[in-house]
């Protein structure tokens, strides 16, 4: 049976962590499906089709399928679920909100933030802030799986020329409304996204501090900013650049630490980077445990140093 991929797409393009999924759902099933669900999203659904991989796009247009209203989303997806064996869904904040009520639905257990797939029943995933690995075997007819996109490279966006199929779409739920948003607008890439990132632990002192150290580095490489879980409960930055078990999970090519400890919940964020650089005056500091390469000195000294390198 063929495994089906919930996009997240915001109508027009595909984000990044659907390629993630389609390559978690190509380890499930010879045989991949994306279902693109919202309001005018002909030009998602397009993306979805070129999608290296996939055989088909599945297309459900109708304004209740606008923002990714969980409750209608659900719906959408259980409408079309039944000729699947696995139902995938990035894990991200959409899909966590997403997969929790399919599987409920569908009476099946979930497998949450998968990292490998083992076979067409048989995954790992982490726990215990990623300490331990499990492997998880599921004997349900059908499968919902969020995968960590971390995990698996992104499939190719070109190369396909899959069948976009239109499929009736649900009727609105009426349970809950899109209100409004608020975005923070930003030059530099976004934190799950960027290549390079840069972050800075409690030791930066003040927002101040971290600004004047961290940000003319950051400027230097096109990297985005980040910070450890202590460094945003002190101020020092914003919520959304937490990086760690309970902020966002990245895997950039590049990770520069720079005065982070490296508690298990920090490390459990970022320990994926393919190239760990830490910067921190204390040699005891468990950072230099998942570091490729440690730099055992004072960070206000040190970091403007390496900008003047570069």
């Amino acid at each position: 049976m063929a495994a089906l991929v919930i996009a997240e797409h915001d109508n027009a393009t595909v984000k990044g962590a659907t390629l993630n999924t389609v390559t978690a759902a190509l380890q499930c099933s010879a045989e991949v499906h994306v279902l693109i669900a919202g309001t005018d999203a002909a030009a998602a659904a397009a993306a979805a089709a070129r999608i290296a991989g996939v055989a088909k796009v599945l297309h459900a247009d109708a304004p209740g399928l606008n923002h990714g209203l969980a409750e209608n989303l659900a719906a959408q997806v259980l409408a079309v679920a039944q000729p699947y064996s696995h139902l995938l869904f990035p894990a991200t904040a959409a899909g966590k909100n997403v997969a929790p009520r399919v599987a409920a639905l569908l009476d099946v257990a979930q497998i949450s933030d998968a990292t490998k797939v083992l076979g067409a029943d048989t995954f790992e995933r982490p726990i215990y802030a990623g300490n331990a690995v499990a492997t998880v075997q599921s004997l349900d007819p059908v499968k919902v799986i969020t995968v960590r996109t971390t995990g698996f490279d992104p499939a190719p966006a070109t190369g396909g020329s899959a069948a976009v199929e239109t499929v009736p779409a649900v009727a609105d739920s009426g349970r809950s409304a899109f209100v409004g948003s608020e975005i923070a607008k930003s030059d530099r890439p976004e934190l799950t996204a960027a290549k390079i990132i840069v972050s800075g632990g409690r030791a930066m002192g003040s927002s101040d501090k971290f600004n004047e150290v961290l940000t003319p580095l950051a400027d230097k490489l096109g990297a985005a900013l980040g910070a450890s879980r202590a460094a945003v409960d002190a101020g020092y930055a914003p919520n959304d650049w937490q990086v760690g078990q309970t902020g966002k999970i990245v895997a950039p090519q590049l990770y520069i630490a720079c005065g982070i400890s490296g508690a298990i919940q920090h490390l459990a964020g970022m320990k994926d980077s393919k190239v760990i650089v830490a910067i921190n005056k204390d040699p005891e500091a468990p950072i230099f445990s998942v570091a490729d390469y440690g730099l055992e000195a004072d960070l206000f000294t040190a970091v403007p140093e390496l900008v003047g390198q570069l």
